[in-house]
């Protein structure tokens, strides 16, 4: 016995149970009633038990028909609650968003994003993971995800640009009276500053040269930290140069507490992309928060201070 066989017998079972008859079934399914009487039939074989009682003048379930009748009933419900589920999210925005992104530019400029998303659609739920580490989009379940750099041709994943990131050099401005100003590039070996750095590898800064590779400067320094946002606390306290992301210092620099230098030269820039399990058709809910990152992301990210 196929079970596609007695599937396709159950939606008959079911309306002639509903409507008391086979004929009255016959008449709302637009068969014949001795085609509802053969389906019947067939699924009684298939299932090796008799599910009606059969008389001349009424059809009864048996105990055996009672049970199946019951679980087919919820089986079906169950199915066409899932269908309209489905059909209500292409022209509602509901369900649960699964997002990872890096910890410091999620929380302060993705999140934000994110969250009026969910405050404009009462049905939407978000589920945010924030974290530093490349996580396994499709094998850890997440819907979209937040990557900074190049867009690489990553298996099985569609991508889509949705910022620019801007780097410049700051210092508190107490600091700056204690060292002075560097206003070249060259000057920047005479300053201390702090560097972002993992075990084995510390990371130089770059800056932009017409026709040419950026230059590759790593100033004197004796703190080195694996965290963008204790290199700005401790750039705001005085402790020398920093060089991080504009939208990490924007409220820094507003409030007097960080000043930029070499302003004049052009900022070092890479992308933000955001990635999500390839698909023919993206559910409203994630095609809105994409479109949402890549309309918001860029006044979040912009260059100027």
């Amino acid at each position: 016995m196929k079970r596609a066989d007695v599937l396709a017998e159950v939606p008959v079972f079911v309306a002639a149970v509903e409507a008391g008859g086979f004929s009255a079934a016959a008449a709302t399914l637009n068969l014949t009633r001795s085609a509802i009487g053969r389906s019947v039939a067939r699924l009684e074989r298939r299932l090796g038990v008799r599910l009606f009682h059969r008389t001349t003048r009424r059809l009864t379930l048996t105990e055996d028909g009672q049970a199946f009748f019951d679980h087919c009933r919820r089986a079906l419900d169950e199915l066409k609650a899932a269908t309209a589920a489905l059909q209500s999210e292409r022209c509602e925005v509901a369900g649960r968003l699964r997002v990872s992104m890096p910890v410091l530019f999620g929380r302060q400029c993705v999140a934000p994003i994110l969250i009026r998303l969910v405050e404009a659609h009462p049905r939407l739920e978000i589920d945010c993971n924030f974290n530093d580490r490349l996580v396994d989009v499709i094998e850890d379940g997440f819907d979209l995800v937040l990557r900074n750099g190049p867009l690489r041709d990553w298996p099985g994943l569609a991508g889509r640009r949705v910022a620019t990131q801007h780097m410049r050099v700051c210092a508190a401005p107490g600091y700056f009276a204690e060292a002075g100003r560097p206003a070249t590039l060259d000057d920047l070996a005479r300053h201390r500053a702090m560097l972002y750095g993992r075990p084995g590898r510390i990371r130089s800064w770059l800056f932009p040269q017409p026709g040419a590779a950026p230059r590759e400067i790593v100033p004197p320094s004796r703190m080195r930290f694996d965290d963008l946002g204790t290199i700005r606390d401790a750039a705001v306290a005085g402790h020398g140069l920093a060089w991080l992301p504009c939208w990490l210092i924007r409220d820094d620099v507003a409030a007097g507490r960080l000043a930029t230098v070499l302003d004049a030269l052009p900022a070092h820039s890479f992308t933000s992309h955001a990635l999500w399990p390839q698909a023919p058709r993206l559910p409203l809910r994630l095609r809105l928060a994409i479109d949402a990152l890549a309309a918001e992301l860029p006044a979040a990210t912009a260059l100027k201070l």
